[in-house]
C-alpha cells in the first residue's frame, strides 16, 4: 500500500511524463522528481498505475504519435523524433505492439471517421493499450 505522500509524488512524476514526454526522461530523473530511489520508484509506480514508468511514457508517446500520423503531413521518422523517441526501430516495434499495425499502415489508412468526434473523446477511445 502506497502512502498518501508517496502517491502525491508518484503523480507528480506521472504529470512530468505527461508534460515532458518529448524530453529524454529516464527512471533516475523521474525517481528524483518523486523523491525516491529508482528501484522503489519503479515498484511503487507499477503498483499504483499498473505499468512501469517506461511503459507509461511510451504509451503517452505513441498516443501523441497517433495524432500526428492522422494529420498525415509528417513522415514516420519525423513523428518518431517529434514524440521524443530516438530509435525508429524501437518506436515502430512499440507502436505496432500497442496499436496493432505499423506506423506507416496507420498513417496510410483513412481517419475520417474520427473527424467529427471531439479530440478529447478520440484520445480516450483510441488510447494505446497493451494486450
Amino acid at each position: 500500500m502506497v502512502s498518501v505522500e508517496d502517491l502525491v509524488r508518484l503523480r507528480q512524476a506521472r504529470d512530468r511524463m505527461d508534460r515532458e514526454y518529448t524530453e529524454p526522461l529516464d527512471v533516475p530523473a523521474l525517481a528524483r522528481t518523486a523523491l525516491m530511489s529508482p528501484g522503489h520508484f519503479q515498484r511503487s509506480f507499477r503498483a499504483e498505475f499498473g505499468e512501469t514508468p517506461y511503459g507509461y511514457l511510451m504509451t503517452r508517446r505513441i498516443e501523441r504519435a497517433k495524432a500526428l500520423l492522422r494529420r498525415g503531413d509528417l513522415s514516420v521518422t519525423e513523428v518518431c523524433m517529434a514524440v521524443g523517441c530516438t530509435s525508429l526501430g524501437s518506436f515502430s516495434s512499440r507502436f505496432t505492439e500497442l496499436v496493432g499495425e505499423t506506423p506507416s499502415a496507420y498513417r496510410a489508412r483513412p481517419h475520417e471517421e474520427l473527424a467529427d468526434i471531439p479530440p478529447c473523446v478520440v484520445r480516450r477511445h483510441t488510447r494505446p493499450r497493451r494486450t
